[in-house]
């Protein structure tokens, strides 16, 4: 699978490409500048060594047009303007956004609604030609990036109105071992995934936890 993570010089892009190249996924990790996603990569190769071969720095438009799927994983800010920038290079092609609109409030986190419903859904809007999914909103970004930890423990929940979008983005997922790719339906429910991870950010500052999300199957 040849996955372009655009922003993959911050904490979530940078763990997201760390842990898919060591899966043996090629990532093309992606910057809006050149040098630093060089020297984030040769930090990344410095750090990990052999196991992330299937790396490589590239722009954010060379990882938009060499990829098969890309994930948008800028900060919530700059989400739909990247994709804004590059929706003819997204256009037919499965794109995961993984953004949260949320603020902190003293102890807790509180979602920020927006009039589109979601990221996720702006994201469709800004780039009408993608197929968007949201995903991969509850995994901590230090957890990606901790290859000392061979697995990860979590339920990810995948919503798209697109099919192909959501079997390509169930694909990446679960080329992570321990992660489950869960179809958590239409896109329109990515305002309760993005929703949420303000709950979860709460309760862990709250209590100095890591918690993500599983979800049991009914007895």
């Amino acid at each position: 699978m040849k996955i372009g993570i655009l922003g993959a010089t911050g904490p979530a892009g940078s763990g997201l490409a760390a842990r898919l190249a060591a899966c043996g996924q090629k990532v093309y990790a992606g910057s809006r500048d050149q040098a630093k996603a060089d020297a984030t990569v040769r930090e990344l190769a410095e750090r990990w060594g052999p196991r992330l071969a299937h790396i490589e720095a590239t722009t954010n438009a060379g990882a938009a047009e060499a990829a098969e799927i890309v994930v948008l994983a800028t900060t919530a800010k700059a989400t739909v303007a990247t994709a804004l920038e590059h929706g003819a290079r997204l256009a037919g092609k499965p794109v995961v956004s993984m953004a949260n609109a949320m603020r902190r409030v003293g102890s807790s986190f509180e979602p920020v609604r927006i009039e589109e419903g979601s990221i996720a859904q702006a994201v469709q809007q800004a780039a009408p030609e993608a197929l968007v999914a949201a995903a991969l909103h509850h995994i901590p970004a230090a957890a990606l990036m901790d290859l000392d930890r061979p697995t990860l423990h979590g339920d990810v929940a995948v919503v798209a109105d697109d099919l192909e979008a959501m079997r390509a983005t169930q694909a990446m997922v679960s080329a992570m071992p321990e992660l489950r790719a869960l179809d958590g339906g239409p896109l329109a429910n990515a305002v309760a995934l993005e929703a949420f991870c303000a709950v979860l950010l709460t309760v862990n500052l709250r209590y100095g936890g890591k918690a993500s999300l599983r979800l049991m199957p009914a007895s």
